[in-house]
């Protein structure tokens, strides 16, 4: 049994941000190491909900006062505690990093910040509590046999990721690298709304820099081909990483599948014969039994095919991925909005394929 706990924090009053896709409304906060222990029962296992490369997760109920012109109410919110499970120079980078961006960005798709702790050997990061958990454990985990993701729900997925990668290339200031755009990076709101999550491995990229050299972060079958050999890093490898959890999606099939004799085949290796056969349907997913929009999966396809082209400067932008999304997939049903971008014969014959063996 989950143990819930309740206490109530003073929050000033602050302006109301108008933007159309603000999703904080509330200051952020520097909590004290008491009242996330009373919020999260001492860190019980009862109240852990996963366990990564960064640390802990649990969490509780909090109350919050928010104050509202004249009027204050309490509102109920659910939150998450992320715990850094022992203390070094790259946890504590991480841990800086992390705070910083989400500290910067607001989006309806980007996982919320309420606050964070920092004192001692304690790093604790206060998120939203997403209730759907990650799109990974509907693809491949524990929740993946109840199938609760249909193919309206896979369509705004995509699409609510692809708009909130978008800001962090486009609107942010300075603009923002992922680096690790994956499907345990995905969290699901009760509406199955995305929001990406964990900027651990975020890089800010100043003002008219493109792109930068740097140590190889992030998450094998997700990089692209670039960053993985030579550390190159720019919005064009988010951009990859997105083509690879679109594919995802779609087929949930994993980034890297293992065959026989140990040889890995990536999902583009993968898809690649059926795109060239124009054989969409083998790529869906076989749980969706065919309840699927065959346009729409053909345009989210061959989307997915632009941004992995193993050529960074062949690959859209976020913003043009997001345009062809709500084309395709949103206001229309065909492909007509997305006919132009590929060449269906010589480009995807000389697509560049990857094995990774053990």
């Amino acid at each position: 049994m989950i143990l819930k706990c309740f206490c109530c924090f003073a929050r000033k009053e602050e302006p109301n941000i108008s933007a159309k896709n603000n999703s904080r409304e509330y200051p952020l906060e520097i909590y004290t190491l008491k009242e996330i222990l009373h919020a999260t029962n001492n860190f019980h296992n009862d109240n852990k909900i996963g366990e990564g490369g960064f640390g802990t997760v649990y969490w509780d109920y909090i109350i919050y006062s928010l104050g509202l012109f004249i009027m204050r109410f309490n509102l109920l919110v659910q939150i998450a505690v992320k715990r850094l499970k022992a203390m070094s120079a790259k946890a504590e980078m991480e841990f800086a990093v992390e705070v910083e961006i989400l500290g910067r960005v607001r989006h309806k798709n980007l996982l919320g910040l309420r606050g964070f702790y920092a004192g001692g050997d304690e790093r604790l990061i206060v998120y939203d509590y997403m209730p759907n958990h990650s799109l990974i454990a509907h693809l491949h985990g524990q929740l993946a046999v109840d199938c609760l993701l249909d193919w309206h729900r896979r369509m705004n997925i995509i699409i609510g990721s692809a708009e909130g990668v978008a800001y962090l290339h486009h609107e942010a200031n300075p603009h923002i690298i992922h680096r690790d755009i994956k499907a345990s990076n995905v969290l699901l709101d009760t509406e199955f709304q995305a929001k990406v999550a964990d900027f651990g491995f975020a890089k800010l990229m100043p003002e008219g820099v493109t792109h930068m050299t740097t140590r190889v972060k992030g998450t094998l079958g997700y990089l692209a081909p670039e960053y993985a050999m030579w550390g190159k890093v720019s919005e064009g490898c988010d951009v990859y990483s997105f083509g690879i959890l679109l594919l995802e999606i779609i087929s949930a099939k994993k980034p890297l599948e293992k065959l026989h004799g140990g040889v890995r085949c990536d999902i583009v290796q993968w898809v690649t014969p059926y795109v060239q056969k124009g054989a969409f349907d083998h790529v869906a997913d076989p749980r969706l039994k065919g309840r699927y929009d065959r346009a729409q999966l053909e345009t989210a396809i061959m989307i997915a095919m632009r941004c992995t082209d193993s050529n960074p400067e062949n690959r859209p932008s976020m913003m043009e991925v997001v345009e062809w999304l709500n084309g395709g997939l949103g206001r229309t049903k065909g492909v007509s909005d997305v006919e132009d971008m590929v060449d269906e014969d010589e480009e995807f014959k000389e697509r560049r394929t990857w094995q990774h063996r053990k």
